[in-house]
C-alpha cells in the first residue's frame, strides 16, 4: 500500500492517493468560474481526487479577490463546464466550501453583502484589494442567531449547487482561520450563547453544518478540512485543541473524510491519533509532502490520502513525475494570485 495504490472513498474509486488539495488562486472575475478555470483543473485530472479552491457558500463568504461562489445560478452553470471537462477526462472533483467570516475586506464584497463572524473580533493583517490594494481587516459584525442560520443554509444550498454543478462532492472548509474555524477557537469566538464557551459549544455550528449538508446530499459526500494548532489568520492557540478536535471528530462520524493540515505543534500527532480513532473514517493529511513522506504515511497507518497544495501549481502532471521520479518543477510565488493565464495554466508537463 502506498501513494499510487487504489482507493474506495465512498462513492469514487480513485486510482491513487495523490489528492491536490484546494488552492486560492483568484482567477474567477465576478465571483463566476470561467473556461481558465475549466483548463487549469483539467490539466490536472491525473490526481486521485482534485479538491478546488475554496467557493463562497454565500455572497457574505468571498472576502477575497476574485475568488469563485456557489451560490448562483451562473456560478453552477460555470463549474458545470469545469467538473464536465475534468470527468472526460477522467477526473474526480470535489468542491471546496469556504466562507471567510472576519478574514475580508468590504471592498472585495458585494454592494449588499456584510462581514460577519462568530464575535465582533477583527482579525490581524492585511487583506489585498483590487481597487485600493493591501487594507486592514476592519471588525466584522457579530453574527445574531439568525445569522448563524443563515449561514448554515448557506452551506446545505451550496452543496446542493455543488452536486447540480456536477461536482463529486464538497469539502466543508474548517481550517485556515475562516468562518468554521473561528467558531471552534475561543480567540475569534467570544460567545455567551449555544454556540460560544465549551468545546461542546463551539464545536456546535460546524456539527450543524456537517450534518444538515450530509442530510441534504449524503453524509458520503461531504468531507472537510481541519487545521488543530493554527496561528493563520491570527488564531491564537489555547488549552483545549487536544479536547476540541477530538470532540469535534465524534460528530463527524460518517462523513466522506477527514482533511487535516498537519502542524509542526509536538501535541499534533497525538491529536491526529484522537481525530482519527474518534472520526473512524478516511484520513486525508496535508503539509509539506513529498512522494518518499506521503508513502511512508501511508504505509503507517496514519493516513489514507495525502493532499499537495504548490506542488500541483507547477507540476499538472504531478502523479506521473512522482511516479517516474521526474523533476517536481518549482512554482512562481508571485503568479498565484494574479489575473489570467500566466503562472496559471502555462506551466509545462514532462
Amino acid at each position: 500500500m502506498d501513494l499510487f495504490s487504489p482507493f474506495r472513498l465512498g462513492r469514487l474509486d480513485l486510482p491513487n492517493r495523490v489528492v491536490m488539495a484546494p488552492m486560492t488562486r483568484s482567477r474567477a472575475l465576478g465571483g463566476v468560474p470561467n473556461e481558465l478555470m475549466r483548463d487549469y483543473y483539467v490539466q490536472r485530472a491525473s490526481a486521485g481526487l482534485i479538491v478546488t479552491e475554496g467557493a463562497a457558500p454565500a455572497p457574505e463568504g468571498l472576502g477575497y479577490a476574485r475568488i469563485p461562489g456557489l451560490y448562483s445560478d451562473a456560478q453552477v452553470r460555470g463549474w458545470r463546464a469545469v467538473t464536465d471537462a475534468v470527468h472526460a477526462a477522467g477526473g474526480r472533483i470535489v468542491a471546496q466550501l469556504m466562507h471567510v467570516g472576519r478574514v475580508a475586506h468590504p471592498l472585495n464584497l458585494p454592494a449588499d453583502a456584510r462581514m460577519v463572524a462568530p464575535s465582533a473580533v477583527a482579525a490581524a493583517g492585511m487583506m489585498y484589494t483590487d481597487a485600493q490594494g493591501p487594507q486592514p481587516m476592519p471588525a466584522p459584525e457579530e453574527m445574531s442567531a439568525a445569522d448563524v442560520a443563515a449561514a448554515r443554509d448557506g452551506f446545505v444550498l451550496a452543496s446542493k449547487n455543488a452536486i447540480a454543478a456536477g461536482f463529486d462532492g464538497v469539502e466543508l472548509h474548517g481550517a485556515n482561520g475562516y468562518l468554521l474555524e473561528q467558531f471552534l477557537n475561543p480567540h475569534s469566538n467570544r460567545r455567551t450563547d449555544a454556540y460560544g464557551g465549551s468545546v461542546e459549544a463551539r464545536a456546535r455550528f460546524v456539527t450543524e453544518v456537517a450534518q444538515a449538508s450530509a442530510e441534504a446530499i449524503g453524509a458520503d459526500r461531504v468531507g472537510i478540512r481541519l487545521s488543530p494548532y493554527n496561528t493563520f489568520n491570527d488564531m491564537g492557540l489555547h488549552d483545549e485543541v487536544h479536547a476540541q478536535y477530538a470532540t469535534l471528530a465524534r460528530s463527524l462520524r460518517g462523513l466522506l473524510y477527514v482533511h487535516l493540515i498537519a502542524s509542526r505543534h509536538e501535541a499534533f500527532p497525538a491529536t491526529l491519533g484522537a481525530v482519527r480513532e474518534a472520526f473512524g473514517g478516511p484520513i486525508m493529511l496535508n503539509g509539506g509532502f513529498d512522494r518518499a513522506r506521503a508513502d511512508a504515511t501511508i504505509a503507517s497507518g496514519q493516513a489514507d490520502l495525502v493532499s499537495f497544495g504548490r506542488p500541483f501549481i507547477a507540476n499538472p502532471d504531478l502523479v506521473a513525475r512522482m511516479q517516474r521520479g521526474g523533476e517536481i518543477a518549482a512554482p512562481s510565488p508571485e503568479t498565484f494570485y494574479t489575473p489570467g493565464p500566466v503562472g496559471y495554466v502555462d506551466y509545462p508537463q514532462l
